[in-house]
């Protein structure tokens, strides 16, 4: 059996990268328009048996509830690897034999990104991952077995995870993805975005009408100009 693996942050710490660039309303405002976009993209997409969101959050309850989705609860939000790991382990246990995990700011996902990934033949016991924009994160990953290795989320994870899954002998398989491969962790990652068409987004809906659009690319308009 296949599983979807959605870590949810406590929303007062999301995009702590951003907090020179936008207040704490605005990345709020921000996580909860990609979650949003998120959470469509995986209601639509097909192949995961089960859906999982692992938090500590009171709102993760009322999304999985809503959604129709399984929560795993923690008492406490240590890291995202922690809470991921903990998950993936709850889920071998009940029979699980594989686990794809996604993050929520991922605005320009497709339901059809999330099933390729879904439907991947990986051997016993092997990988996937996408990385970020810049190659140095993790933007997707699937393991089988789902407790295969250590998450190691953050600075550096990918190659962190790569020498992880072959130190269990694994198969890795290194995928590219443009829309997954952009997250947003900061204002770089912004610029990047709104060069795409956002069009049908939540976050492009958020961005536009919270002016934070308009802040970035007159931001942008001011460097070209030296």
């Amino acid at each position: 059996m296949r599983a979807l693996l959605l870590p949810v942050k406590e929303i007062r710490k999301a995009k702590q990268r951003l907090a020179g660039f936008l207040s704490p309303s605005e990345r709020e405002g921000l996580a909860c328009a990609m979650a949003e976009d998120v959470f469509r993209a995986v209601t639509e997409a097909r192949g995961a048996h089960r859906v999982f969101l692992v938090s500590c959050d009171p709102e993760a309850a009322r999304i999985a509830e809503t959604n129709r989705w399984d929560l795993i609860a923690e008492r406490e939000q240590i890291s995202e690897s922690a809470s991921v790991d903990f998950a993936s382990r709850w889920c071998e246990e009940r029979g699980f034999t594989s686990i794809l995990r996604l993050p929520l700011d991922l605005p320009l996902v497709e339901p059809r990104d999330i099933e390729e990934l879904l439907a991947l033949e990986l051997p016993l016991p092997g990988c996937a991952l996408v990385p970020s924009r810049d190659g140095t994160g993790t933007n997707a990953l699937l393991r089988t077995p789902p407790a295969l290795f250590a998450s190691q989320f953050g600075e550096g994870s990918f190659a962190k995870h790569c020498l992880a899954a072959e130190q269990t002998g694994a198969r890795v398989l290194l995928l590219h993805n443009p829309r997954l491969e952009l997250d947003v962790d900061d204002a770089e990652d912004l610029r990047a975005l709104l060069r795409h068409d956002l069009n049908g987004t939540a976050t492009g809906r958020w961005l536009a009408a919270s002016g934070v659009a308009e802040r970035v690319r007159s931001a942008a308009r001011r460097v070209a100009a030296g």
